[in-house]
């Protein structure tokens, strides 16, 4: 469950925003100071915090820094009333990943909340060494069927494989599978099927993460 917190001087409205992602699924808690974020924040407890830009303890803008030294990984929305071109570019320069405007859509927030944790794992797999590994293998689309077919049938022998990619000339598959075992993606049981590797499997998984992203812009 991904972890959030709401951060506003307003008691209503963020006992309001807790309680709307906490329906939505979301493990949801508050501060209502930037001195209180930046404490909470420092474990790297969550995945996005929602920041009110003006706060009469501190303004978020000031938050917004420490914040980002504690807790780099996550992701911050900055929220304000008073919305301007030059507040959302001072925002985005001290780290903010995104910036709305009071007041805004409950689907909009959440919405941007879903966007914004879409593309922390694309950027989690982007640097990481298992999407260099998957993106130098599947120069090929015949590569990138293997590797779905294997992930949803567990493990399958050479002859399933020639099959199921309707390759009748059985040295092209096999030319690829040794490309694929190369960069650590797949092996082979005891019983010669070939199976992904662990770092097959998390490179597999950011190879749908990354399908997801772009068939959803």
């Amino acid at each position: 469950m991904k972890r959030i917190l709401v951060v506003d001087d307003d008691k209503e409205l963020r006992t309001h925003l807790v309680d709307i992602l906490k329906g939505a699924g979301y493990h949801s808690d508050e501060a209502s100071s930037g001195s209180e974020a930046v404490k909470k924040s420092a474990p790297g407890e969550y995945d996005v915090i929602l920041l009110d830009m003006i706060m009469p303890k501190g303004s978020g803008a000031e938050a917004l820094v420490e914040i980002r030294k504690v807790a780099p990984r996550s992701k911050i929305i900055m929220i304000t009333a008073f919305a301007t071109i030059e507040n959302a570019v001072d925002a985005m320069k001290r780290g903010a990943c995104e910036f709305i405007s009071k007041p805004f859509k409950i689907d909009e927030l959440l919405t941007t909340i879903r966007r914004v944790l879409e593309e922390s794992r694309v950027e989690e797999c982007a640097g990481s060494k298992d999407l260099d590994a998957l993106l130098s293998a599947l120069s090929n689309p015949i590569r990138t069927k293997i590797i779905r077919l294997i992930l949803s049938r567990k493990s399958m022998r050479l002859m399933e494989l020639a099959r199921e990619l309707s390759v009748e000339d059985h040295t092209k598959v096999i030319f690829h599978l040794k490309i694929l075992r190369e960069a650590g993606i797949i092996g082979q049981d005891d019983e010669k099927s070939y199976v992904l590797t662990g770092e097959g499997e998390k490179a597999a998984h950011c190879l749908k993460i990354i399908d997801k992203h772009l068939t959803d812009k």
